[in-house]
């Protein structure tokens, strides 16, 4: 009788057998594990954090893999964070840190710039009226993997938590973040180049 019960102590069998992996910092997450879920993806890609900038510089060859999931039909998309936005001056105030929040989203529109025209990328800004959600949370999606990041009052995203997740079924965390990412969307205005 030992045993059932110690093993049913160690295996998931709710919701939570949805969490892959936790991490107290986002920047405690290997770049091995973001390279492998971007790499990975076959059908779809959707990077919403408010400036995604770190995928530049975390993931080896990541403009490379891009075009290549791309070109190969996986649908990438970015939700960015208006840099001109009110509530992207009021994260920089509050984050105060040389490499402002603006100065990362211009960063992420220059890499995608030079990505070129490449069907099935497709980047948006949040609207106003969203920003604050999204700057708040973001969700990066993997076909059924995603990271998330609720950030942390006065923290910029790096030091904020990380949850990974699988998705193991409806209604789940998977769903109610990516459901969250997709609304944002849903309202979010095309970058014109």
């Amino acid at each position: 009788m030992i045993w059932p019960q110690a093993v049913k102590d160690r295996i998931k069998t709710g919701n939570d057998r949805e969490i892959v992996h936790s991490y107290p910092y986002r920047s405690a997450c290997p770049s091995t594990v973001w390279a492998e879920l971007v790499e990975g993806a076959t059908r779809e890609i959707f990077l919403a954090g408010y400036t995604n900038y770190f995928f530049w510089t975390s993931v080896p060859a990541f403009a490379e893999t891009l075009r290549r999931r791309a070109e190969s039909g996986c649908r990438v998309r970015f939700l960015l964070g208006d840099p001109d936005g009110e509530v992207t001056r009021q994260r920089e105030a509050i984050e105060d840190v040389t490499l402002t929040v603006s100065t990362r989203i211009r960063m992420t529109l220059e890499a995608l710039e030079k990505l070129g025209p490449l069907d099935g990328l497709e980047a948006r800004f949040s609207v106003d009226e969203d920003a604050v959600n999204h700057v708040s949370l973001s969700v990066f999606r993997f076909d059924d993997e995603a990271m998330v990041t609720p950030h942390l009052a006065r923290l910029v995203g790096h030091d904020s938590p990380l949850l990974h997740l699988r998705r193991q079924g409806d209604g789940g965390m998977f769903d109610r973040f990516a459901e969250h990412a997709e609304e944002l969307w849903g309202r979010a205005v095309s970058i014109s180049g």
